[in-house]
């Protein structure tokens, strides 16, 4: 595969300036910074005039006056995204693919190209079509600025932990206020990656931080649903119901991270439950763990019947937490058996 790759002017009119910025960053450095994302172990600039250098700065770019023999070269005016760049090195032609940015015109092409990049195969349908139309057109518009990602995540958790406090009553207004917060922190949840990409500002702090902001709202949504039950009947038994979803939430969690985040690896920080290769019940469990539950919430609630999901829970949350522990234990019997 190509190790080398090289950015010079588009052999036609000089279009867009290479420094100019797109969603944050000059274009010529997010080529750059996506180079090395791809693998490319050298990336190397024909005559960079000033403003190029400038907007290199702290990259592994290299300047050069002529161009490597083996490297393959890419106009640093077309925008391309780390799968792109991907191809590329396996053999795909430059101009095939990415977006050529040769008019401010072209801009909201480009945009669109590289914030497509940003929606995993993995997502839950409602999650694909729904939330992450409206989680990128907002980091689409926070791109530009100095907001991080980590403060993204404390913005969703902040809402979260506000929606789950109108489940400590009982009427429907009151829950389907809280559900609809609870489905914005979900929103605003996929924000702080996509700015992490786009900003290439991932860290295993941020993937931490994420991880178990979401985790901290959801055991106060069932806490909040189990104690507001709890009081409109005036019994106990509705904390127990509690009690078992946030165990199994919470064991759920940590059994997660100690198999696959605890040690320090390269790549995102968590894909999948599965930490050897994917089985058909690892793939129902990383189907399962997906947020279009939040939508159950919504209409439950919109009845004032929130306290129905609690019970869903308590029962689904230990038997999630048995299927992981099924899958740890499978994965360490399979190196003894090969």
């Amino acid at each position: 595969m190509t190790r080398v790759l090289v950015l010079g002017p588009p052999e036609g009119p000089p279009g867009i300036a290479p420094e100019s910025a797109l969603l944050g960053l000059p274009i010529v450095r997010r080529t750059a910074l996506s180079a090395r994302r791809a693998g490319f172990e050298e990336i190397t600039v024909l005559e960079p005039p000033l403003a190029v250098r400038a907007a290199l700065v702290g990259t592994d770019a290299e300047a050069l006056e002529a161009a490597p023999p083996e490297g393959v070269r890419i106009a640093w005016n077309r925008v391309v995204d780390v799968r792109d760049l991907e191809a590329i090195r396996a053999g795909a032609v430059p101009s095939s693919v990415g977006v050529a940015v040769d008019s401010p015109g072209d801009f909201r092409r480009a945009e669109d190209h590289l914030l497509a990049s940003l929606v995993k195969d993995t997502e839950g349908f409602m999650s694909r079509h729904f939330e992450r139309k409206i989680s990128l057109a907002v980091s689409r518009r926070l791109a530009a600025t100095t907001i991080t990602p980590n403060a993204m995540t404390l913005v969703s958790v902040a809402i979260g932990l506000f929606g789950a406090s109108f489940f400590l009553e009982t009427t429907a207004a009151s829950q389907t206020v809280g559900a609809l917060l609870f489905l914005l922190h979900s929103i605003l949840d996929g924000c702080d990656g996509e700015l992490a990409r786009l900003k290439f500002q991932e860290s295993r702090f941020g993937g931490l931080l994420d991880f178990w902001g979401d985790n901290v709202v959801h055991v106060a949504v069932f806490s909040a649903m189990a104690a507001g039950w709890s009081r409109s009947v005036g019994a106990a038994w509705p904390l127990a119901l509690g009690g078992l979803a946030v165990g199994g939430t919470l064991a759920s969690a940590f059994l997660v991270y100690f198999r696959t985040m605890a040690a320090p690896r390269e790549g995102p920080l968590y894909t999948s439950v599965a930490t050897v290769e994917q089985t058909r019940l690892s793939r129902v469990a990383d189907a399962l763990s997906r947020r279009d539950f939040i939508y159950l919430v919504l209409i439950l609630s919109a009845f004032g019947k929130a306290a129905w999901f609690l019970v869903l829970t308590a029962v689904g949350a230990p038997v999630y937490f048995l299927v992981l522990t099924a899958i740890a234990l499978a994965e360490r019997r399979r190196p003894r058996s090969a």
